[in-house]
């Protein structure tokens, strides 16, 4: 087991205007444990109350777990450009939120999540779920929202290694140039 010293906290976020999904894990090396999830939950209040309420939580959250590094879900474009458009803003609440903290910000697009997690980009929900549920060795169902975000957080521990090593090459370029 890893010493504590080691292990890096990741937050996923699956943003949403009226329910926001966060994930928290911890991982080192290869080792990955579940911290805490659930959902950030609006209502039908205004949007700037909604966002609020967003910006409220995310910000709880970093207090509370000090995550050295955030995931979050980028948009995509809906066929309704208003709810693209509310989708935005409520991502952009959770992102500014989380610069209470000097955690790094990971943008992961659906697609990418699904494919990491599962094998194939269109995966369904419940199929994300049963893969976030068998790594993290969780016994018990979890919301939709929920489950995303930890698969963000998951995509992204899972990421973290190869991005490590482009950065390095990357740097070693420069030096040889």
């Amino acid at each position: 087991m890893a010493d504590m010293g080691q292990w890096t906290r990741i937050l996923g976020i699956d943003p949403g205007s009226r329910v926001t999904g966060f994930g928290l894990i911890d991982i080192a090396g290869n080792a990955t444990r579940y911290v805490a999830s659930g959902c950030i939950r609006t209502g039908a209040e205004a949007m700037p109350d909604r966002l609020r309420a967003i910006f409220d939580g995310v910000h709880a959250l970093m207090l509370e777990h000090a995550p050295h590094e955030v995931a979050i879900e980028k948009v995509f474009m809906h066929r309704n450009a208003d709810s693209a458009l509310k989708l935005g803003q409520a991502r952009a609440a959770a992102i500014c939120a989380t610069f209470v903290q000097a955690a790094a910000v990971h943008e992961y697009a659906a697609r990418a999540v699904k494919q990491a997690l599962v094998g194939q980009g269109g995966a369904e929900k419940a199929q994300v779920e049963h893969m976030v549920r068998a790594l993290l060795k969780l016994p018990d169902a979890l919301a939709p929202d929920e489950a995303d975000a930890l698969a963000v957080a998951i995509c992204h521990a899972h990421s973290r290694p190869l991005a490590g090593r482009l950065a390095r090459l990357g740097a070693l370029r420069v030096v040889r140039r």
